[in-house]
């Protein structure tokens, strides 16, 4: 006999048009109930065009025959906003005082070591005047949606992800805003953005300590930091700022990176040292928090985040980094909302 159960369990056959994940995992699936021989499948309508409605529809129907042929099925689209389906257990900020030392990249590696371990990941790119997240990971599709919200733009490797760079009509463009156009380009990309279920976001935080950032660490639930520098001098004394703006706003730093620490050269077996001896230790006893890695720089990495590529990145930093990474992440706490 069919149960309630074995239809939900087949509806994890119906993707989200456009971001490829299913109706559950996006959180769309709003009931099921199954009444004699007919049945009613009800589904948020959320970020949904009328093309996408009219697929998931047909394609429920057609599960729900294959397991009995009997059933008379109706599917019942219903109006919500994404703040009311959204689930992000965690939000992880990658934050540093100034630009140019990597955040970006340590965001991208970040999110690709938890998805490695089975973890739903997304990445907001709130750098809006300095987008660099699709050129890393090759993409140039556009988010689709409707009036009742954006869908993100799924990786090669399963990461949900937004950032202004997809809605300009050339990645070049340079975005010439005000504070306040930035800050709520960052406030709708969490509010606006049909994110589902998630492990983990991971957000790509704007240098400094200013508008943007200030926005970003106020809108969103941060419970986790993640603070990137460099080994220079004028490099880690302006990242103390951003130490000391997370703790002002009482947001947890849960590690520190230290990004270009050195250079391997595998004929000499030595690491040189380029931007001087190393400040991890510095860093991390001035944020109070561990060591999560200390990244080479590598030219091979470089090759394929200018190519589009750097999810097929694997390396010992960042095997290191996921050492680091998962030691403190297994003690973050769950800071969604109940559905």
């Amino acid at each position: 006999m069919i149960t309630e159960k074995n239809i939900t369990d087949a509806l994890a056959d119906v993707l989200v048009p456009g971001i490829q994940r299913n109706l559950a995992e996006m959180n769309l699936l709003q009931g099921v109930a199954l009444a004699g021989n007919k049945l009613e499948i009800t589904v948020a309508s959320t970020a949904l065009d009328e093309n996408a409605r009219n697929w998931i529809r047909e394609k429920c129907t057609s599960v729900v025959k294959d397991l009995d042929s009997s059933l008379q099925t109706v599917v019942t689209f219903i109006e919500k906003r994404p703040p009311e389906i959204n689930r992000v257990k965690n939000v992880i900020a990658v934050m540093s005082g100034k630009g140019g030392v990597g955040k970006s990249l340590v965001t991208a590696l970040t999110a690709m070591l938890l998805r490695s371990r089975g973890f739903s990941v997304g990445i907001l790119d709130a750098d809006i005047t300095g987008p660099s997240i699709p050129r890393m990971f090759g993409i140039t599709s556009r988010p689709r949606g409707s009036e009742s919200g954006i869908l993100p733009v799924l990786s090669a490797g399963g990461i949900e992800i937004i950032s202004i760079n997809l809605f300009l009509p050339e990645e070049e463009d340079a975005v010439i805003w005000r504070g306040p156009l930035i800050g709520r380009a960052i406030t709708q990309f969490w509010e606006d953005v049909l994110w589902g279920n998630l492990d983990f976001l991971v957000v790509d935080l704007p240098p400094g300590t200013a508008d943007a950032p200030l926005t970003a660490l106020q809108v969103l639930p941060v419970n986790g930091i993640i603070v990137v520098f460099t080994p220079q001098d004028l490099t880690t004394m302006i990242v103390k700022k951003a130490i000391k703006m997370a703790a002002q706003m009482d947001k947890k730093v849960m590690g520190v990176v230290e990004n270009m620490s050195y250079l391997y050269v595998p004929e000499l077996k030595k690491k040189i040292e380029l931007f001087g001896k190393s400040r991890g230790e510095e860093m991390a006893k001035a944020a109070g928090a561990p060591l999560l890695a200390r990244i080479p720089i590598d030219p091979a990495l470089a090759a394929l985040c200018d190519k589009g590529h750097i999810e097929r990145y694997s390396a010992d930093a960042l095997e290191s980094l996921g050492e680091g990474l998962f030691k403190v992440v297994p003690a973050m706490p769950d800071t969604s909302p109940l559905p």
